[in-house]
């Protein structure tokens, strides 16, 4: 279902001839588009937030007032850091004049959460002070271990200080533990738990078995899906899959910019990601984008992370765009050192036709002398002109002849209706039928040397990654590696083969890899299909 969705998501934002091409390549043009659209999506938010700001109107009961500043509160707790602590704010005087201790606690909590976004970590430790986990329901508990936890983990991104670090990780632990103890081990907020569990200890593959699992459940386009999809770049990118990584990088991000989610972690570390694989354009855009988001939310937290990288992004950017000006210089300089060779090339090539031309007087009288010379030759011609006589007469029999011999030759062609047969030579259509019948049965040897290739070879690959024949037959894709299966290794073979270029050859081939289970090993893995132990 969600392969469905992505591929809908395609159709409307790009067009249909790239969707089944590079799937980053199209997913980063979507992203240009969402990123130029932020200003729609920025406005958007706030007219949902002046819509519920409507509701806020004179002799409120306070219960309700507290609710719909619960929901401003959501909208702005994203994108406007200030407005969201001022909301929260009233939502504090709100719950002490109800005297209500669940209302009092979530109201500084959610105070904490965001002092903490902010990058007040001194203020948000004050208010998490000020409450006591004993007494709290247990709605209460989650939360309180949850702020502490996002509030440690925001410091681990902040310190440069590797003490500090381990302080915080440690704390991060313990409060991961604590609430996990509190939650239903098949809750999804355990689960998520314990997949950054499973990470802080190295074990991956366990980690992204879990949240692959969780993404799968999130509906597209949604707060949570970008959270989902965040988490599953990174444990792609402690698991070295690069691709993949970036590939959930940019999911998350476009979610986020279309949410106008302003506290955006993701396309922050898209932007160093485009960085060091050398994609130094779109690492200036996004990580622009970014700074502005940060401004925007008032984010001293997110400034402070930026701020370590931008600058090294923004000079590398500024060096390309130098180099770029420096190159045009260059090019300027050749092409004005070609004009001064084309304009002295031009005056020797004039210099060159008056000396032709002086060649063509001198010739003039040349063949005026000539002329006269043959004059003096008509009487030696005489004699020689019944040979010549001969020689014409000759050759007028040999053309008769000759004549005689290509109408015979269309009689016996026309006998044998040529005709019919040229049509057939230049018609393609027999072509194409020969290779159609060329692949079938290609496919019909192969599948009886090996029948369950198909089989073991979707064993190779993610389990919503596998081919499925149509009409018995296989696909280009499985073609490629059934001939990497028969010992064809030369790209440039399997290429005349199969009738591509030898560049859409390797984009199969990776575009294959990064649907296996191991893509380290897979074409040494298929060789082994159909051998014996």
């Amino acid at each position: 279902m969600k392969k469905v969705l992505l591929l809908i998501f395609c159709f409307t934002y790009i067009p249909i001839n790239t969707c089944f091409g590079n799937e980053i390549d199209s997913l980063l043009k979507v992203l240009d588009k969402t990123i130029s659209n932020r200003p729609q999506y920025a406005s958007e938010k706030i007219s949902k937030i002046n819509t519920l700001k409507s509701k806020l109107i004179d002799n409120l009961p306070l219960e309700e007032e507290y609710h719909i500043n619960e929901g401003i509160i959501a909208e702005y707790e994203s994108f406007i850091c200030d407005s969201a602590i001022t909301y929260i704010n009233k939502n504090i005087i709100i719950s002490e004049k109800l005297s209500n201790p669940e209302l009092i606690s979530q109201s500084r909590l959610r105070y904490s959460f965001v002092l903490s976004l902010s990058g007040l970590f001194t203020e948000a430790l004050e208010v998490l002070n000020t409450i006591k986990l004993e007494g709290l329901s247990l709605d209460m508990k989650f939360m309180y271990c949850w702020t502490y936890i996002r509030y440690y983990g925001n410091l681990i991104k902040y310190t440069d200080d590797s003490k500090y670090r381990i302080k915080y990780l440690e704390e991060e632990r313990h409060y991961r533990d604590t609430i996990m103890s509190f939650l239903d081990k098949s809750s999804e907020m355990y689960l998520k738990e314990e997949a950054f569990k499973l990470q802080d200890e190295r074990r991956y593959q366990e980690a992204y078995k879990i949240l692959a699992d969780i993404f799968s459940q999130q509906e597209p386009y949604t707060h949570s899906y970008a959270m989902a999809a965040m988490s599953l770049a990174i444990v792609h990118g402690n698991l070295k899959n690069t691709e993949q990584e970036e590939k959930y990088l940019i999911l998350a991000s476009i979610t986020d910019t279309r949410l106008a989610v302003k506290e955006n972690e993701a396309l922050l570390a898209l932007a160093i990601n485009l960085y060091e694989k050398g994609d130094v354009d779109r690492a200036y855009t996004y990580i622009k984008a970014a700074l502005d988001d940060a401004n925007f939310y008032n984010s001293r937290f997110r400034n402070t992370i930026i701020a370590r990288v931008q600058p090294i992004i923004e000079d590398t950017y500024l060096q390309k765009i130098e180099q770029q000006k420096q190159n045009l210089r260059t090019y300027a300089v050749l092409t004005s050192l070609f004009v001064v060779i084309l304009i002295i090339a031009l005056y020797f090539i004039y210099r060159q036709i008056k000396i032709v031309s002086r060649a063509r007087k001198s010739l003039k009288t040349m063949n005026q002398q000539l002329s006269d010379v043959n004059k003096s030759l008509d009487e030696a011609n005489l004699i020689k002109e019944k040979y010549i006589g001969y020689f014409m007469n000759q050759c007028a029999v040999y053309i008769d002849q000759l004549d005689d011999y290509r109408k015979n030759v269309n009689r016996k062609i026309k006998a044998g209706q040529i005709d019919d047969l040229y049509k057939l030579t230049s018609s393609t259509r027999g072509l194409e039928k020969n290779v159609e019948e060329l692949y079938e049965t290609f496919d019909k040897a192969f599948f009886k040397i090996y029948p369950d290739f198909v089989e073991k070879f979707n064993a190779l690959l993610k389990e919503d990654e596998r081919y499925k024949l149509e009409k018995g037959q296989l696909n280009t894709e499985l073609r490629i590696f059934a001939l990497i299966r028969l010992g064809i290794t030369d790209v440039n073979q399997i290429a005349v083969f199969l009738r591509y270029s030898m560049q859409t050859i390797y984009n199969y081939k990776s575009k294959v890899k990064g649907k296996a289970i191991e893509s380290e090993n897979f074409e040494e893995e298929v060789r082994k299909i159909g051998t014996f132990s």
